[in-house]
């Protein structure tokens, strides 16, 4: 057994804060990779995103998740001395460490075994469109 790792980069524009889904980006990732089994780590390089696996059928999942993120930490909280960017400066990254930077899922089959009702997207924390750089790396046989 011999392992072989692979590795590309993802630019992911995004509108603001919303939940963008990547799923078909990192799968043809998975499959240029050319191999069978093995772990596909995604990885964004950004202190005001994340990625999440969450339910890819009903949109409102995602939508009552950004309503529970805004309650959990609300945008010019006076708690925040670290506005130097704006009132969602801070808590797009506290949402940030929250949640994730990184998530591994098992290859098989030369696709990323995703569940029926799971996708896998980049959350912008941020109000602002950006262009956020997310790596995707597959480590297997």
């Amino acid at each position: 057994m011999s392992l072989r790792h692979h590795s590309e980069r993802l630019r992911v524009r995004t509108p603001g804060r919303a939940t963008i889904d990547i799923t078909a980006q990192v799968q043809e990732v998975v499959a240029r990779a050319q191999m069978s089994e093995g772990q596909c780590t995604v990885f964004v390089h950004h202190t005001s995103a994340s990625i999440i696996i969450c339910e890819n059928a009903d949109p409102d999942v995602r939508r009552d998740l950004e309503a529970f993120a805004s309650r959990l930490v609300p945008d010019g909280d006076p708690l925040f001395v670290h506005t130097a960017e704006g009132p969602d400066d801070m808590p797009a990254h506290v949402r940030s460490v929250l949640t994730q930077v990184s998530i591994a899922i098992p290859v098989t089959h030369g696709r990323a075994d995703l569940g029926t009702w799971q996708g896998l997207y980049l959350w912008e924390h941020r109000h602002a469109a950006h262009t956020r750089t997310v790596t995707v790396t597959v480590l297997g046989e």
